[in-house]
């Protein structure tokens, strides 16, 4: 694999991870009642946020139950996103990365 593709999926794989960490602390923000969903720019930067991460959520979801009450899917979906990214990382071998 060529040094720039390895970068651009390390890349994508990050910025996920960050799509992903915003959806949680938007979605603890909104349950205790910090942002309103009644505004436009709340919902739309919400359903945006759903719509990116869901086609990754979904499947988790479907496949390991809820613990509790909490939803443990974005939690196993980072750390399959870090397991890849090692992969990636070690799989590309002789290139310097970081």
């Amino acid at each position: 694999m060529s040094y720039a593709v390895v970068k651009l999926l390390l890349t994508i794989i990050d910025i996920y991870w960050w799509i992903l960490l915003a959806t949680v602390v938007i979605s603890w923000l909104i349950a205790f009642d910090v942002i309103n969903m009644r505004s436009n720019a709340a919902y739309s930067i919400w359903k945006w946020l759903n719509a990116v991460t869901e086609p990754l959520l979904g499947p988790i979801r479907a496949v390991l139950p809820s613990v509790g009450g909490l939803d443990i899917s974005p939690l196993i979906l980072l750390l399959l996103m870090q397991f890849l990214r090692n992969l990636i990382v070690s799989s590309a071998g002789a290139y310097t990365l970081e």
